[in-house]
């Protein structure tokens, strides 16, 4: 028997997220959550993802009080940094050159919470290591042409136009994407739905 609940709330707008569910046949509705997404100082990049993977989904289950809402952040870490979704061309170019031959991790927290009377609240992350080819600044400005490093973090999208830059993997394929569906589901088990 399955733990996926009759239907849950996916606290975000990544399309990603909702093509994984989709893929999976999980339903779900979405209800994205607007919050402060700055680093706290000195945080490391796991509690920076889990934070906000519960801080969007209280918000969300606030206004959704009795179903289960599901919350998700992703970061990418290369050496000390953390990089989030570009600020624009320029920002997506630095992080592209960084990434550019070298490993890298992807770390996504992920929770589950749901307010009311049977209230609950889980929170785990996984991290999957990344190892980019070396690019060319030609390859790097063509893919910024595209657009598509907008709005993701580390500038790159593994199962779009990037996924020729990948040359290894180590861990979790959808966690790379933005959400690691098997850790989602091992919440569900640990919920006892």
């Amino acid at each position: 028997m399955t733990p996926v609940p009759a239907s849950f709330v996916l606290a975000s707008r990544s399309p990603r997220r909702a093509e994984i569910l989709r893929a999976a046949g999980w339903p779900f509705e979405v209800l994205a959550a607007d919050i402060d997404e700055t680093l706290l100082k000195d945080e490391d990049p796991i509690s920076y993802v889990k934070r906000l993977a519960v801080e969007k989904a209280r918000v969300v289950a606030a206004k959704s009080v009795g179903k289960l809402v599901l919350g998700a952040d992703t970061t990418v870490v290369i050496g000390s940094e953390i990089l989030g979704q570009p600020r624009d061309n320029e920002d997506a170019r630095r992080m592209l050159t960084l990434l550019s031959g070298a490993w890298h991790q992807v770390t996504t927290g992920v929770a589950l919470v749901r307010q009311g009377g049977n209230p609950l609240e889980l929170v785990d992350h996984r991290t999957t290591r990344v190892r980019f080819a070396k690019l060319t600044g030609e390859q790097i400005d063509w893919y910024i042409s595209t657009g598509e490093p907008m709005g993701k973090a580390g500038a790159y999208g593994i199962q779009g136009k990037a996924a020729p830059f990948i040359e290894e993997l180590e861990g979790d394929y959808f966690n790379v994407v933005g959400l690691p569906i098997r850790l989602v589901y091992e919440l569900l088990e640990k919920a006892n739905l």
